[in-house]
This record gives C-alpha cells, structure tokens and sequence, in this order.
C-alpha cells in the first residue's frame, strides 16, 4: 500500500510540472494546534445561552476530591424549581473549547519565481415549572437562623436545595450543620448577595446515586431562569483559590458578540507570524503570551478569544457545533426563530480577588465582527531558484526569520538570543539542493500532510 501511494505521489508531481499546474492556496491555512483548556490545570469552564432576559447556564464541574465533600453554591437572581435544572453534557463543553480554541496554522510559501492564483475562503423552549414543596424538618431548621428553603429536589446525582436568607452568618451556619463543606469564611462573601435579595442555588452529591449510576465524574449542571440581570457569580469560588484561576465562559447569543461591562473585554494578542519552531512548542507559546497580555493588562480585564458565526469557521479547529448539540449546550431559540442563529464569543478572564471584586456582569451587542486568536508560522520554499525575483525572495528570508523572533520575544517575554538559537536562519549562500532532492523532499511533505 505505501508503493502505491509513493507511485500515486510520484505522478501527481510529473502531472503538475509536465501541465504547470499550481495547487491552489486557501487564506486560511494549515491548522496544525490549538490551545484549549488542557494548557491550565484547573480552568473552570461555563456555558451561557442568553437571548433577551433569557438565560440557560451551563457549569461544569472540576472537582478532583471525593463526592461527598463536593459542595456548589451559586447565587441566583429567582427560586427556582425542578423543571429549570438538567443535567448537562460534558462533551458539549468539550465540543464548544475545541471550536472556540485560539489555533495555530501553517502556509507554505510559493514558488516565487511562479505566477500563483490566492483564493480567499469565505465561507430548550419554555422549561414547565413544577412545584416542590420543601421538607418540614429542613425548613424549621433553616428558619430559627434566618434561612428560608424556597424549593428542594433532586436531579440526577444531586440533590438541590434553593435558600433564601435575611443575613450571612446563618446561611453559613446552616450550610456547614446541613453537611455542606463551605470553606471558612464564606460569610463575608455570601453577605452581599443577601443585601441584593439574591436567592442560592446549592447542590451537593446523593451519594446512593451516584453510586447506582457508575458515574466516575460529576457531570455538568445547567439551569435556566429570566432575569434582567446578566451575571456570572465569581466571587465564592474564590475563597479556596490559592493563586490565580482561570474561566472560560462560551457565550451563546443570536445578536451578536456579548462583552464584560464592569470590566474591559480586550482581545488576545493575534494575527503574528512566528518562527517555525514553535509549532512544536504551541502550548508553551500560548501560556506565555497570555500571562504577557495579563501582566500588561494589570491583570484585571476579560481576554476575548474567539468571535463568530457558529455556522462556519475558517480555519476550523474543530467543526461547528449541530443544531442538536447547540440545543444541549442550552440554544432554546433555533426552534421558535429559524432566521436566529447562534454566535459565539469565548472569554477568558483570569482572575483573582484583589483584581476582580466584583461579579462578571455582561450585555448583548448586535456586534458580528469576526475575531479568532491565530498564530501563523511559514515555511520558506525549498526548490530550487532560479530567477532574478527568487534570488530576491532568498535575500529577504533571514530577515523575515529574524522579525519572527522579534515578534516571539515580544508577544511572550522570552530571551531573544534563546528563540534565535532555535531557528534554523536561511544560508543565502548555499547551492541549491539537486532536484531529485527537491522532489522527495516535496513527497515527504505531501505525505506528512
């Protein structure tokens, strides 16, 4: 089989030096990596489908400890009851980062002594709500500390409890003797929202579920609710937090981009050409480059990493989301309006509590300008030159290479005279390579790729 496709490879390029075929080159490149949430130890990752006062959120759940420590304490803006909270798919989380993720390609450059032709690519409805009516003994409980069980169930291998609360120390009280494993502390933080008539959405695992099941993960939890407000709650999830963490949030909207508004959306560094060999050192680049941007930033605003139309992306990482899987990511307006679309915008905040006090607020743009974090990398030509444009293109090659790495060291704050020592700079003065060379070299290539 390998003889065949060599023999294959052999006449397709007779083929196109015999009838001076040239391949057609696209704009968008080789994808060849991507820098998905695999690059953090711990990045928490939530999905957010908002259409008018209309919010599905999706929340995936990192817990690495034993089930019956897991505890969730969400601040909501209304109760709600069992037919507002599912149980997510963790594979649409998955298919969301893949799609979303900043990406590196590759182009390889023309023969500049040809004459090339560029062609540029252009290319859940009303959830019921039933009643719950909470267990008397939990709710005598929660009242003699000033709590209010507004709503209990359970879903999946959770049980639910939604609390409402006069002030903070007793919520805190009550979670901790009704065996929730809250951090210390978790007063100061719960008491604002308590001041806001905020109501809490606090889940814990039911072990016997969890048990009959088989699960070996706790999967992600989705609830819907209608609220003008337009919050993402940060602020608890930072009292276990001993360094900096990191959000990913998939905004999904049929308007347009959606952007911080108690905090500056800026958009990851893009768009740079760099040095081959960071092909093989893409997660390194990117982790460097972000926490570059971060530090410039003074480390207190939201990166945008991906802007567009779901329906089609250029280069793809991954494909597009379908219908169905936008459904389970929380779409619920594809089936009421077939002219609505879904677009989406990836934001990754990096946060902390003395940079970030304030919860994530956000607002809907009819803004559908396209953005993507790309990173590119060129191969030089390696067949031979002959004409007088060739030996110029040669001539220009050492110093496109040496603005690579002015480039590189820029973006990430590496040492310049390291990256140089990994590039393989152009020797202007070499021969060229005899053309049985040059045409297994071609093969070889073709082949890899």
């Amino acid at each position: 089989m390998r003889k065949v496709g060599f023999i294959v490879a052999i006449l397709l390029v007779f083929f196109l030096f015999v009838f001076n075929v040239r391949p057609v080159l696209a704009f968008c490149g080789f994808y060849v990596a991507k820098a998905d949430t695999s690059l953090y130890n711990q990045a928490s990752q939530v999905i957010i489908a908002r259409d008018g006062n209309r919010t599905v959120l999706t929340m995936a759940n990192d817990y690495q400890g034993e089930p019956k420590d897991f505890a969730v304490v969400v601040p909501v803006p209304v109760v709600l009851e069992k037919g507002q909270v599912n149980i997510g798919d963790s594979k649409i989380l998955e298919r969301l980062d893949g799609f979303s993720a900043p990406r590196l390609v590759e182009y390889f450059d023309s023969d500049p002594c040809q004459v090339y032709m560029y062609e540029r690519d252009s290319s859940l409805n009303n959830i019921p709500v039933p009643s719950t009516a909470p267990d008397d003994r939990l709710r005598k409980k929660a009242e003699s500390l000033g709590v209010t069980v507004e709503s209990q169930f359970s879903v999946g291998e959770y049980d639910i409890v939604i609390l409402s609360a006069k002030e903070s120390n007793g919520l805190e009280t009550w979670l901790t003797q009704s065996g929730y494993k809250i951090p210390q502390g978790a007063a100061e933080l719960l008491d604002p929202y308590i001041k806001q008539k905020l109501k809490f959405f606090v889940a814990k695992v039911n072990l016997k579920e969890f048990a009959n099941q088989g699960f070996k993960t706790l999967r992600p939890l989705q609830i819907a609710y209608e609220s003008i407000k337009f919050v993402l709650p940060i602020r608890l999830g930072m009292l276990n937090a001993k360094n900096e963490q990191d959000l990913l949030v998939y905004l999904l909207s049929p308007k347009g981009q959606i952007e911080l508004t108690n905090y500056r959306t800026v958009k990851v560094d893009s768009d740079a050409e760099i040095p081959e060999f960071v092909q093989k050192e893409f997660s390194d680049f990117y982790k460097s480059m972000f926490q570059k941007g971060y530090e410039r930033e003074n480390k207190k605003v939201g990166f945008l990493e991906y802007a567009w139309d779901m329906a089609s992306c250029d280069p793809c990482s991954a494909e597009p989301l379908t219908n169905e899987e936008l459904k389970k990511a929380g779409v619920f307006w594809l089936n009421s309006n077939q002219n609505a679309g879904v677009f989406i915008s990836r934001l990754h905040v990096r946060y902390s509590r003395d940079r970030f006090p304030e919860d994530l607020v956000f607002q809907e743009t009819g803004n559908k300008e396209l953005f993507q974090g790309r990173y590119v990398v060129r191969h030089p030509f390696s067949g031979e030159i002959t004409c007088d444009a060739g030996k110029e293109y040669k001539k220009s090659l050492k110093q496109r290479q040496e603005t690579e790495a002015q480039t590189l060291a820029k973006l990430t704050g590496w040492n310049i005279d390291t990256i140089r020592s990994k590039i393989d700079f152009v020797d202007n003065t070499s021969e060229e390579k005899p053309w049985w060379r040059q045409l297994w070299n071609w093969v070889d290539r073709v082949s890899v790729g």
